[in-house]
Order: structure tokens, then sequence, then C-alpha cells
């Protein structure tokens, strides 16, 4: 059985990986096109900051909001990680 968990931030998780898809699509085209690797490399940044800054979101979320107590210690310990 799958635990689905939805929090406040999620909306804003997901609207941060939508932009970043369009990022990552236009930066798929540029290439195609055969655009400056330069340019294209700026792009490719703004894509992986993108992520970064929505995965981050995702885990503060849930460290503030879903870990406590000392059964939580592992999955803070795991979930860190990923900071």
């Amino acid at each position: 059985m799958t635990e689905h968990h939805r929090h406040a931030s999620h909306p804003n998780v997901v609207s941060r990986l939508k932009r970043a898809e369009g990022h990552l699509r236009s930066v798929i085209a540029m290439i195609e096109e055969g655009r400056p690797c330069l340019h294209v490399a700026q792009q490719m940044q703004a894509v992986e900051s993108a992520i970064r800054n929505a995965k981050q979101a995702l885990i503060h979320d849930h460290m503030a909001h879903c870990l406590n107590g000392d059964h939580d210690r592992e999955e803070l310990k795991t979930i860190s990680r990923y900071l």
C-alpha cells in the first residue's frame, strides 16, 4: 500500500518543477538548433538550480512538518543526505 502525503508546499514544488521542465525543453531545442555552447551551458545551469531549489523546498517542508520524535531520527538522517 502506497502512502500519499500532501503538503502546503507541494503546489509550489510542482510549479518549480514544471518551470524547470520548460527550461529543459528549451535547452534541448537550443542544442538541436546548434546554439552556442556557452548559452546552452548557462541554461543547463538554470535548470539544475531550479531542480535543486525544488528538491530543497520539498525536503525542508518534510523535515519541518513530518518528522518528530525519536522514531523519525533515522529518516531525518536519510533525507538530509539529499540536501
